[in-house]
């Protein structure tokens, strides 16, 4: 009897997870943040204020911290495939019925809900990766699935603030959720089931033990405060980018600061390098030196000069994305048993840095000054720095 053979680069089985992964990462994200560009247009129809309509942005933050601890416990108890095809599905209908929703209140509960199904994608992606795909390419095989969340969440928010503009944000979600839907029933029919993973009755004692365990390891808290603060440092950057660009002496308007968003791009690239460095590079220096970079890039955000302040976030969030491929990867590698437990709290600390400093941040920019923001975000990204030492005997386990 033949024993099956993890996937490999030149394998049919690789290409269709290769491409399957980026899909659903695709499509996670264009749904996640799809209200972010169209907050003034909800508040205008629903005859309230920008403030209450953000909502609809931190309900589906909130419900993926939610999924992502409830699926640390259960993940490996449901088919990798099952679970993510399903959420990939009915998170596009809950978009789709958005559409439709006559009240902000009941638009923010489905939000919750969206957030706590597509969580499921998140929850055992990475996990489903270092299982099936064989070792010499998992690292390829991360950075599309990272790069399908870069170009969705870009992409998400440039074609629904495009959309909204010529049929109305309610047309504009309709359509965005109808793209998702094809998306997960493509996932569905295409995506290789697990070859070496097979659902496991849940062992609640066994769960907390391991994420007690996790928990206790320094590397693996270290990595998961690390994608904390990183992550924090960068949804701050680009949710109050826009108030300093429109304000003198850049004064833009609207249209060019949503383009500000095709900066993502450049978070293609940034999971690209990691991937071809962490060959032959040390995957810590990999780490140091992409936040090291972040630095580098946010400075930059304090001139007045639009073209640096331009190079300066490209360089940001090509850097934010390589750690960020780096210390998820690392993750992953390290947690040899109850991997999607790993994987999920790596995510859910990665969301409560978004949420927490993302939002935090703005009362401290409306009470100070830039300057005084961007240094408190460079504090942020230095005490990740510093969480990156660590010794030696422990980065040997994982080689």
């Amino acid at each position: 009897m033949n024993l099956p053979e993890k996937a490999e680069r030149k394998s049919k089985r690789f290409q269709y997870i290769k491409l399957c992964i980026f899909l659903s990462g695709l499509s996670v994200f264009a749904q996640l943040y799809l209200f972010q560009p169209l907050l003034p247009l909800v508040a205008d129809h629903f005859h309230t204020t920008v403030g209450d309509s953000s909502l609809l942005v931190s309900s589906s933050t909130i419900g993926m911290a939610a999924g992502l601890f409830f699926f640390a416990f259960n993940a490996d108890s449901y088919s990798r495939k099952g679970l993510m095809a399903f959420s990939l599905i009915f998170s596009a209908l809950l978009t789709i019925i958005s559409a439709w929703i006559p009240s902000l209140t009941i638009l923010i509960g489905i939000g919750i809900l969206k957030g706590f199904v597509i969580s499921g994608v998140s929850a055992v992606a990475l996990a489903y990766l270092t299982e099936e795909v064989h070792t010499s390419v998992v690292a390829l095989a991360i950075s599309m699935y990272l790069s399908g969340n870069t170009i969705g969440g870009m992409s998400g928010r440039i074609l629904a603030t495009i959309l909204a503009g010529e049929f109305g944000w309610q047309k504009a979600v309709l359509i965005i959720g109808i793209e998702s839907l094809i998306l997960g029933l493509v996932f569905w029919k295409l995506f290789p089931g697990s070859q070496f993973f097979n659902p496991q009755k849940v062992d609640y004692h066994l769960k907390l033990k391991q994420m007690k365990r996790f928990l206790t390891d320094s590397y693996m808290l270290k990595l998961y405060c690390i994608a904390a603060l990183l992550m924090g440092a960068f949804v701050s950057v680009y949710n109050y980018l826009t108030f300093r660009l429109e304000a003198a002496p850049f004064s833009l308007n609207h249209f060019y600061i949503a383009f500000i968003f095709l900066m993502y791009t450049f978070g293609v690239f940034g999971t690209m390098i990691t991937s071809r460095l962490s060959k032959r590079t040390d995957q810590k220096n990999i780490l140091k030196g992409s936040i090291l970079f972040m630095i580098a890039g946010i400075l930059l955000l304090l001139s007045e000069n639009i073209y640096i302040v331009i190079f300066g976030l490209g360089l940001f969030t090509l850097s934010f994305f390589a750690a960020h491929t780096m210390a998820s990867q690392m993750t992953a590698l390290r947690a040899k048993d109850g991997k999607s437990s790993a994987t999920s709290m790596y995510w859910l600390f990665y969301y409560f840095g978004s949420s927490i400093l993302g939002s935090g941040t703005g009362y401290l920019l409306h009470g100070t000054s830039w300057t005084f923001f961007i240094t408190f975000l460079i504090v942020a990204i230095l005490i990740a720095y510093s969480l990156t030492y660590q010794k030696s005997r422990i980065r040997r386990k994982i080689s």
